[in-house]
């Protein structure tokens, strides 16, 4: 899957291919004004207004207290772009946004698009990292409204997800016990107890974290079968033979190599015989190496010390820490994503 220029006629398709179409003036102008258009839609409730209804700008204007000049453009900016759609002077709400845009929805991405104000503040920071080499370490830096858009914004990420995870993941058969390891919001963990009944779950994360994604997690009413226990992977006692399935998702792209080498170790023996250790992230396997994974690369470099490590890098850490690589896992509806699973022998 690839982000950039579509033609929309054989005279745009023939000037690309000719290398006559201005790429990067489109491309540093056009997706910077599309993905802030996106945002600030989300932040200032005009999806939300429109719903099911089909209103008039002044009408949405109304409805959120904006600038009915103003918000004709960004209204217009959206229908142009598939966000909306528009007959005579009302404005309705196009597929796309209705089911990815409306907070109420399932498969809502309500919380992730307001929470990439974030990921476009640190972003600021590229060019000072590409000179000096140094992450900007961006949890580090997080204010406690941060946080909380942060969490939020994982959360909704996790819903879109969480069905395919929970097909997938291969959970050991009698399993009891499983270790989230930055499980964050726990979302995940509560969507597997659920398909489990006889699966507890403890959700290992640091204090600060914690703090601000436990009121999504108690949502859930999953009562003491999920559960939070503040600490540091990479430092506290794990135990011994201690946990049937340890999951780990989203984690590993903030380490180095030397770091997740030493962490998976830890993870192994704190896993019971037979017991698996399962990796999920968004994953870049060698032969789909292309935009999506380079760029995310680079993401992931600048906000924090690690990378984005492939499947074949993280079996071989799995291996080295005395476990059983298995064939990873691709996920089909989430494009990128998916697990490389390890056993215990």
């Amino acid at each position: 899957m690839r982000v950039g220029i579509n033609p929309e006629n054989l005279l745009e398709k023939s000037a690309l291919a000719l290398g006559q179409v201005p790429q990067p003036a489109i491309e540093t102008q056009a997706c910077l004004i599309l993905a802030r258009s996106i945002i600030a839609a989300t932040q200032l409730g005009v999806f939300e207004a429109l719903g099911s209804s089909s209103l008039s700008a002044q009408e949405i204007a109304g409805r959120c207290n904006l600038n009915k000049h103003a918000l004709t453009q960004l209204l217009d900016a959206l229908v142009a772009t598939d966000y909306l759609a528009k007959q005579k002077e009302c404005y309705t709400l196009a597929p796309v946004a209705r089911k990815w845009l409306l907070s109420e929805n399932e498969s809502s991405l309500y919380d992730y698009t307001i929470s990439r104000v974030l990921a476009w503040e640190w972003l600021t920071h590229l060019e000072e990292f590409i000179r000096t080499g140094e992450p900007l370490e961006s949890h580090d830096k997080m204010s406690p409204h941060h946080w909380q858009l942060y969490h939020r914004g994982m959360r909704s990420i996790a819903s879109v997800a969480a069905s395919e995870v929970v097909q997938c993941t291969p959970v050991p058969t009698g399993a009891q016990k499983m270790l989230d390891v930055g499980g964050s919001h726990g979302y995940l963990s509560v969507a597997l107890c659920r398909r489990y009944p006889d699966l507890k779950a403890v959700i290992l994360d640091l204090p600060e974290g914690i703090e601000y994604a436990a009121p999504l997690l108690a949502e859930e009413g999953m009562g003491d079968r999920v559960v939070y226990k503040a600490g540091n992977v990479l430092t506290d006692d794990l135990g011994t033979n201690a946990y049937d399935l340890i999951f780990m998702a989203n984690l590993i792209h903030h380490f180095d190599e030397k770091t997740n080498i030493e962490l998976f170790q830890r993870l192994a023996e704190a896993l019971r015989p037979g017991g698996h250790l399962v990796v999920q992230k968004t994953i870049f396997p060698s032969k789909h190496d292309g935009q999506l994974g380079a760029l995310g690369n680079l993401f992931f470099s600048l906000t924090s010390a690690g990378s984005n490590w492939s499947f074949s890098e993280i079996a071989q850490w799995q291996q080295k820490a005395g476990l059983v690589p298995r064939k990873p896992i691709e996920f089909r509806r989430t494009p990128a994503t998916g697990q490389q699973v390890a056993v215990k022998p």
